[in-house]
């Protein structure tokens, strides 16, 4: 896929599943119920151990319309490391310049990291595909419809206070794709390996979008 394929996929998906997990063991069956509840972009953070290694198993083993990302990514090195393995996006907290500039290269779609308006600006002047409001919960959907408004150029994703249920309000308020991380994938699901809770939850999120 070029990236413009890439970004096409993300923004007609609109739930990027962000996956932090204290065990690479919980990887499969954890995957399998996210695309089994009809996810189908999935950021493996590089907070995750063995992150690289299972980024490569993944694009190798699950089904192939599962497009595969990277996330947590701080520097250029990261972003080849992570493409080598099979990463088709690249997400950051932050907004660096080698960072986008790194992705694009290598014709990956990047989603840097953005706080104030200022710095989201920054970010698609930079070559940010979509720029990803982080963390959402703190800044909420009113100061997204507040950037919106004299931008609305900006593709912006937020992660972090998004629910299952409120993406609907998230995509009015102007997001082309919201992130979703323990809402979807939380730490007492993990710990239980309740895997169809999993599976029900990313339902829930998907079928909400799609309405």
């Amino acid at each position: 896929m070029n990236r413009s394929e890439i970004l096409q996929h993300i923004e007609r998906h609109k739930a990027v599943a962000v996956l932090r997990i204290p065990d690479e063991s919980l990887f499969d069956p954890v995957a399998e119920a996210l695309y089994e509840g009809g996810v189908r972009t999935l950021e493996i953070t590089m907070t995750v151990p063995n992150a690289l290694q299972l980024i490569k198993r993944a694009v190798e083993n699950l089904p192939k319309d599962m497009l595969i990302g990277v996330g947590s990514v701080l520097n250029a090195e990261t972003v080849r490391s992570s493409v080598d393995a099979g990463a088709l996006f690249v997400v950051s907290p932050v907004t660096k310049k080698e960072v986008i500039d790194e992705a694009k290269k290598l014709d990956r779609v990047v989603m840097a990291g953005a706080f104030t308006p200022t710095e989201i600006q920054q970010a698609w002047e930079w070559g940010s595909d979509i720029v990803k409001v982080f963390p959402a919960n703190i800044t909420g959907i009113d100061f997204f419809k507040a950037v919106k408004a004299p931008m609305p150029h900006l593709k912006l994703m937020p992660t972090g206070g998004v629910t299952l249920t409120n993406g609907k309000d998230w995509l009015k308020a102007g997001a082309c794709a919201v992130g979703v991380g323990s809402a979807l994938v939380s730490g007492d699901d993990l710990r239980n390996k309740d895997f169809k809770a999993i599976e029900e939850k990313a339902r829930i999120l998907v079928e909400g979008l799609r309405e």
